[in-house]
């Protein structure tokens, strides 16, 4: 196994480079996107910034987002932007669905299966979704918290202090 930033004998690059991936493509992390690239292109405002937010995310090149930065959209577009619930999850979802969007560190379905769980109550926070999402792509599968409403299909939510 390569460390990071070192290339393994079958051309993929260790941790930071989807270990394990069979196609050397899929191996390759692509370049991050930014929390004001998506939020731009998901509020169309300010027109010229959403224009070229969009030219970034429809380009035909992949793009890798992180769940920080899902995590910030989701929080501007509530606060900022006053975007409901539904509309929030429904747009982050229909984002990371995109063919050239690669989720980092997370597999697809499982991203918005935790997404989906955010919205049909309000129970559960983006937040907490992404890292159940964290959980279950990683193989982690145990999360420490004290949020009794943590999403915990799947992974076991532990209580260090109980």
């Amino acid at each position: 196994m390569a460390g990071r930033g070192e290339t393994d004998r079958d051309g993929t690059r260790g941790r930071n480079g989807g270990e394990g991936a069979r196609d050397p493509e899929e191996a390759r992390i692509a370049p991050l996107i930014d929390t004001n690239v998506i939020v731009r292109y998901l509020t169309g405002e300010p027109a010229e910034l959403a224009a070229r937010a969009a030219r970034i995310v429809e380009r035909s090149a992949a793009l890798s987002v992180s769940t920080v930065v899902l995590a910030e959209a989701a929080h501007v577009l509530r606060s900022l932007y006053a975007y409901p619930r539904e509309q929030i999850v429904d747009a982050l979802t229909e984002f990371v669905l995109r063919e050239n969007i690669r989720p980092l560190g997370l597999d697809r379905p499982t991203l918005v299966q935790a997404l989906a769980f955010c919205r049909p109550s309000g129970r559960v926070s983006v937040p907490d979704a992404l890292l159940w999402a964290e959980a279950r792509s990683s193989g982690a599968n145990v999360v420490y918290s004290l949020d009794a409403s943590f999403p915990d299909q799947g992974i076991e939510v532990r209580d260090r202090w109980a």
